[in-house]
């Protein structure tokens, strides 16, 4: 029964279990970039599954840098009592509540007409659907600065708004990623070159954070446990992020892999080789456990109980669960009745690796929106079907995206 003792962090706050609903992007906020009543739903739904932890999708520090549209964003105050009824619904079933905050980098589609900010020049490589995503500017020290300063606000904003924590987003090929690969980041300044220097504006992303935030609010991040590409991010690398990560008050480390190239937190490799086996990140976490001075908790895959309990008894602290919970939000307490249950969505085998990656969110997304609506989920939904759903719905979004970004201009 380990998986449902509490957990202790370092700031003192209590988890009251090992289960932690994982970040996934849900694209749902209304025309002002804030939450509404279907994510108020959704999360409602994820309260009352049982979860330790809930952690929000990608919350935006810049509505100019977008994941999506419909994303949330929070970057200042004018409207902080929609997040303070988020937080609040959230939180309403003893959870802690983490905001997981993120900027996109180059990993935003060139459709939204939005300027693409990278720490160079590199286009993302994505076969015949590069073309969606232009060419980024290398940033400039004033843009490095502002993303700093974007980023302890939006931390700061989170507490006032009652989240109890924040999760700072470097993995999965977003912007803080992008700094740390060798593969991105071809920098020849401070910010660039020898690993301490990539894995600078994280570190100073992480003081700016602490020095706005209390004590008692957690502040947590999520790391890729690699790239999975040839010269890229690698274990090594992270190992060393990670004792970097160990001087400073950080309350807890999520490790996950991949990015838009390699969307191994999917289940597939470049090279299409399955890591779709549960707890695929479990190896390195557990490496990495005995380096860290922090609690570690590892996502990616996790659907049965009998796998989050060898993953508790392995030494990793926490077990993220992404998909299982789109699918089934009241997992945890099924699991506390010893009742079996794995959810799972029908595999994709596509050849194209990047329409994959795109038909996998998809299905995820599709049952997140039936959860919103207060419906039953399909895990057998065809992954062709909810795709085109998704398209459809994100044509319309990025439609009123960018109307909204022009009427602000």
């Amino acid at each position: 029964m380990r998986i449902f003792e509490s957990l202790t962090l370092p700031n003192g706050q209590v988890v009251l279990n090992r289960l932690a609903k994982a970040a996934m992007e849900e694209n749902m906020a209304d025309l002002n970039h804030l939450p509404e009543q279907k994510l108020f739903k959704l999360y409602k739904t994820w309260a009352e599954g049982g979860a330790g932890l809930i952690i929000t999708g990608n919350v935006m520090v810049d509505r100019r840098a977008m994941t999506g549209p419909g994303g949330v964003v929070l970057e200042d105050d004018k409207h902080l009592i929609a997040f303070q009824q988020w937080a609040k619904i959230a939180r309403s079933k003893g959870s802690q509540v983490w905001m997981q905050i993120n900027h996109p980098g180059r990993q935003m589609q060139s459709n939204l007409g939005q300027q693409t900010w990278a720490p160079s020049p590199i286009p993302l490589d994505l076969g015949k659907m590069s073309n969606k995503f232009d060419t980024p500017i290398e940033m400039t020290q004033a843009m490095i600065d502002e993303v700093i300063q974007r980023f302890a606000r939006t931390a700061q904003l989170a507490e006032q708004a009652g989240f109890t924590g924040v999760e700072i987003h470097a993995a999965h090929g977003y912007l803080l990623s992008q700094f740390l690969s060798p593969l991105s980041n071809h920098r020849k300044d401070q910010w660039g070159g020898s690993l301490n220097n990539r894995a600078r504006l994280l570190i100073e992303i992480v003081k700016a954070v602490r020095a706005m935030v209390s004590k008692e609010f957690a502040v947590a991040v999520k790391l890729n446990s690699a790239d999975f590409q040839r010269g890229g991010f690698s274990a090594d690398d992270a190992k060393q992020v990670v004792e970097m990560l160990n001087t400073l008050p950080v309350d807890l480390v999520e490790l996950s892999g991949g990015s838009y190239e390699v969307p191994a937190m999917q289940g597939q490799a470049r090279d299409g080789r399955t890591l779709a086996r549960e707890a695929y990140f479990l190896e390195f976490a557990t490496e990495i456990q005995k380096i860290a001075k922090m609690p570690i908790m590892v996502t990616g895959g996790i659907r049965r109980r009998k796998v989050a309990e060898h993953v508790i008894e392995s030494g990793v602290d926490m077990v993220g669960i992404a998909t299982a919970l789109a699918i089934e939000p009241n997992l945890p307490n099924i699991w506390r009745l010893n009742q079996k249950n794995a959810p799972q969505l029908k595999p994709i085998r596509w050849k194209n690796k990047a329409l994959a990656s795109l038909a996998n969110m998809s299905t995820v997304k599709y049952q997140l929106r039936k959860l919103s609506q207060g419906n039953v989920t399909n895990a057998k939904v065809s992954p062709l079907w909810a795709l085109i759903l998704q398209q459809l719905t994100m044509a319309k979004r990025t439609r009123q995206y960018r109307q909204v970004m022009r009427n602000r201009t």
